[in-house]
């Protein structure tokens, strides 16, 4: 009998120290599976060099203060830039106006780029948000949806004085055939749903970019994604009624 007691106690020791790792493992193991649920479009994450670089350049902009109003996107709103940007001259630049796109984004991108500067010690009057469709071709709209979310409520948290104008995401291809479109078009489905009615608001100007029989021109988008600067002019009149009444413009 007294062989066993030794025997007896090592066995117990064992047990204590499995269960102990196990309890010990557990916070890590559940936190790594409820990570594996979150989808990619909402956990931020930077691009490349050239990326950054576009990054920095925003950030030294929203540095400099007198930021009234925002545009946050990807590249069809860094083009405001470029074949929008007579438009942009006319309508935004005397409202202190700042471009937030960058060419390629996702909703994940955007949401690095809010936690690294982009808003920085600024408190713009309106933001306006047309995001999503570089998610189409990887995500669900469901998944898509949850990044445009997201970043609204990065806004809402960081930013709790500015009103928000949640643009649907923009058709592309050449009909509503166009399978893109169509996750867009479910997208846009559930994050209308975000309107609040006071903070945020939600705007499809869509329709407005297509012909009747629901087919888009070249002339307004070339490549059937991108503005031409008819394009350009069409989002700012259709969106100016809006950003009129909720910069409380006399």
């Amino acid at each position: 009998m007294k062989c066993l007691r030794p025997m007896l106690l090592s066995a117990c020791s064992v047990l204590f120290l499995s269960i102990s790792a196990i309890a010990c493992a557990e916070p890590a193991t559940v936190e790594g599976s409820l990570a594996a649920k979150r989808p990619e479009t909402v956990m931020p994450v930077p691009r490349d060099e050239g990326w950054m670089m576009r990054q920095d350049g925003i950030n030294q902009r929203v540095k400099e203060g007198n930021v009234d109003l925002i545009f946050v996107g990807d590249s069809i709103t860094q083009a405001w830039e470029n074949a929008g940007k007579e438009v942009w001259k006319a309508h935004y630049a005397k409202r202190n106006a700042v471009n937030l796109g960058i060419g390629g984004d996702r909703t994940q991108h955007v949401l690095w780029r809010l936690d690294h500067g982009n808003i920085d010690g600024i408190s713009p009057n309106l933001a306006v948000i047309m995001i999503g469709t570089n998610n189409a071709g990887n995500s669900s709209p469901e998944d898509t949806a949850a990044g445009i979310t997201a970043i609204v409520e990065r806004l809402r948290t960081h930013l709790p004085e500015t009103k928000i104008l949640l643009l649907a995401i923009f058709p592309r291809g050449a009909n509503s055939d166009d399978e893109l479109r169509k996750v867009n078009m479910a997208t846009n489905e559930i994050i209308k749903n975000l309107d609040d009615g006071k903070m945020i608001h939600f705007l499809d100007i869509g329709p407005k970019f297509l012909e009747a029989d629901g087919s888009l021109s070249e002339k307004i988008m070339p490549d059937l994604l991108h503005l031409s600067p008819a394009g350009y002019q069409i989002w700012a009149d259709a969106i100016e009624p809006s950003v009129h009444q909720l910069l409380d413009e006399k």
